[in-house]
């Protein structure tokens, strides 16, 4: 089994900027996960009913598991991407949220 380089990624969401630690053959679905959880972001920040950023980001996180669970009731699911997005958007979420962390 071979080990997957890592290396850093910067990406943007929701106008800030954040930096991810990413294998070089993960970088795609990277990418597509940062536009699609971007893109969440943006438009319940647009409804102005979103709040803080930590809200809005649980409000996207919410609406992509529906639509995960959603395509999983209907058979169209594809596990391997789930995975990676997944991975890639907690890695994010994680980043986001640690300077928060120094608060408490």
């Amino acid at each position: 089994m071979s080990e997957k380089k890592k290396g850093f990624v910067d990406v943007s969401i929701l106008g800030r900027n954040y930096r991810v630690t990413c294998a070089e053959e993960e970088r795609e679905g990277l990418a597509a996960a940062v536009q699609h959880l971007d893109r969440k972001m943006n438009e319940i920040k647009a409804t102005g009913r979103g709040g803080s950023t930590e809200r809005i980001a649980v409000m996207a996180a919410l609406n992509i598991a529906h639509e995960l669970l959603t395509a999983q009731t209907s058979g169209s699911f594809d596990f391997g991407e789930a995975r990676r997005r997944i991975a890639a958007m907690q890695a994010t979420l994680d980043q986001a949220l640690a300077p928060q962390e120094k608060l408490f």
